[in-house]
């Protein structure tokens, strides 16, 4: 039995892994830690996570980005594997995951979706073809409660596609103070924002008379929690390090 502590375990994402939890196998949700614990949790929950004392395989952690530097503090501290699922981190998160990797296992993506992460996979094939022919846009749609722009997935296509440049390209967000001509070495990203959708990503390759467009629909956010019970399951087995979705594609092949 595999006992996780979900982090953040009362926003949207938190309460669709518990759910997904509870279906599956050999796991369970032994504890919980989210500043709105209220008492109505089915499990021993903290609104801080120094103050949680339950025993845990494995934290999955899908909170805020202010909330990750006390979190990899917790686990490093309790040699505890962390699934981190949060987005927006900035520079100073980032390097607190990777230092945190050096002592633990973690398992880090902008993107719990298999189907995002298999077209990020695709890339490798695709780009070395089309890089010095085709122009590469990256749009991004969301729901409006959604407060980053672009998206971690936005980020994760542009570098995924930049990783197979020959020569790299720098980004461009956006073009509404520019009027200089577009040109073969930059990759454009494009943010919209509305209603409810849980997330449109498409990237579109331009050439000279023909248009190649890749487009990922997230249908429901059950996508990522799938995702991130399996990026569990699979990193409470693994020595320390830092994973993605590579690896959990890896073992497909």
């Amino acid at each position: 039995m595999i006992n996780v502590m979900l982090h953040g375990c009362k926003g949207r994402m938190g309460q669709a892994i518990e759910k997904i939890i509870e279906n599956t196998e050999g796991m369970r949700v032994a504890c919980g830690v989210d500043k709105a614990v209220d008492g109505t949790e089915s499990y021993p929950a903290f609104t801080k996570i120094s103050d949680c004392n339950v025993p845990a395989d494995v934290v999955l952690d899908f909170s805020h980005f202010s909330a990750i530097p006390s979190l990899l503090e917790y686990c490093t501290e309790k040699n505890l594997p962390v699934v981190v699922a949060t987005t927006s981190l900035g520079s100073e998160e980032e390097a607190a995951v990777m230092n945190a990797a050096e002592a633990i296992p973690v398992f880090y993506s902008f993107n719990m979706s298999l189907g995002i992460n298999v077209i990020a996979e695709l890339f490798s094939t695709i780009v070395p073809v089309l890089e010095n022919d085709f122009d590469v846009e990256i749009i991004d749609n969301h729901h409006n409660k959604k407060k980053d722009s672009p998206s971690g997935t936005a980020l994760l296509l542009a570098d995924a596609i930049n990783e197979n440049c020959e020569k790299k390209k720098r980004y461009i967000y956006g073009r509404h103070t520019k009027d200089d001509d577009r040109t073969r070495d930059i990759i454009g990203i494009h943010s919209i924002r509305g209603g409810t959708t849980p997330g449109v990503h498409t990237v579109l390759f331009a050439g000279d008379d023909e248009l190649i467009e890749i487009t990922h629909t997230a249908l429901s956010r059950n996508i990522f929690a799938k995702g991130a019970v399996k990026a569990a399951a699979f990193l409470a087995k693994q020595a320390k390090g830092l994973y993605s979705m590579k690896d959990l594609i890896a073992l497909r092949k």
